[in-house]
């Protein structure tokens, strides 16, 4: 676990020189990009000083990567104002909607994973996969504008936007988040049923599972005892590896549904060449995407004797 560590913050580090150097890449000026295209150049110039733009590219990385993990995000170019609030506030509101769909998805996927295994070659394993695969290449715009048209507008069961009414309890925040979760489920179910049928398959197929089948064990017990533990050990690195994209990558949502995320955070200042705020939300992304392959690492050692064990040796 600690080369774990080592290796996942030599990974952030080569992150943040990523992110670093695209955001210098970006075609523009920042000043005139603030100032528009009819103010002085000497007024962009002394507004690009002023921000530090125009320093050497070395000197501004290094201020801002210490600066950033000091918990210092920097100021926002265009809003004049510290980035961690709004980083800090649009991925609490991504962590929501990530942690609805994962309720979600998870056992949905599971389920229909481990039920499609047990009837491999039969009708309802052939229907599981050919609806895994036909929702994981569907876009989230498309079943996004399908779900608004059904639940939001005709039916009139959930509403249109996700942007709960000021001070929501949790229940009324779940209820929002319901209808732009549900776009997310329809992507993630084919990946995670899919491993969760292969691994299930294998399991099945495996001699612990035959010498329990032979000690007398009830096929539940087994499937319970013997089967899931080893069948899903892959999918909870399938899930793990989904979670960047939850936090991240959800821009198409967030637009359809007025969802102040991430993901609409980081665009936004793209588009607007705050590169602080541009470094603070990808770099974050990176943070949450680490800790959660560091769970998933952690939890398959603990499913897993042998990987404890290999360590040990």
């Amino acid at each position: 676990m600690l080369k774990r560590i080592l290796l996942s913050l030599i990974t952030l580090w080569v992150l943040s020189v990523i992110v670093f150097a695209g955001s210098q890449l970006l075609p523009g000026n920042v000043g005139r990009a603030m100032l528009g295209p009819l103010a002085d150049q000497r007024a962009v110039d002394n507004l690009n000083h002023e921000l530090g733009v125009d320093r050497p590219v070395l000197v501004q990385y290094t201020d801002w990567i210490v600066h950033f993990a000091e918990g210092d995000m920097g100021m926002s170019y265009t809003l004049r104002h510290p980035v961690t609030d709004f980083v800090v506030a649009a991925m609490k509101n991504s962590l929501k909607l990530a942690l609805v769909a994962f309720v979600l998805v998870v056992p949905l996927s599971i389920f229909g994973g481990v039920w499609a295994a047990l009837h491999v070659g039969r009708p309802i394993d052939r229907i599981i996969t050919i609806f895994g695969l036909s929702t994981t290449v569907l876009p989230e715009f498309v079943s996004g504008i399908v779900l608004i048209l059904v639940f939001a507008v005709w039916l009139q069961w959930l509403p249109i936007s996700a942007s709960w009414p000021e001070g929501a309890g949790i229940l009324t925040q779940v209820y929002y988040l319901i209808l732009p979760s549900i776009p997310l489920v329809l992507v993630l179910f084919g990946y995670i049923a899919r491993m969760a049928r292969a691994g299930t398959v294998e399991a099945l197929d495996s001699d612990y599972t035959r010498t329990a089948v032979l000690k007398g064990l009830p096929f539940p017990v087994v499937i319970w005892r013997h089967v899931l533990r080893n069948a899903l050990l892959p999918t909870i690195t399938v899930i793990a590896t989904q979670t960047g994209y939850l936090i991240g990558g959800l821009v198409v949502v967030e637009t359809l549904f007025h969802y102040q995320g991430i993901g609409g955070l980081i665009y936004a200042a793209a588009k607007s060449k705050d590169f602080p705020m541009l470094q603070a939300g990808v770099l974050s992304v990176g943070i949450v995407y680490m800790v959660a392959t560091l769970t998933a690492d952690i939890l398959y050692s603990v499913f897993n004797p042998r990987i404890r064990y290999g360590a040990q040796g």
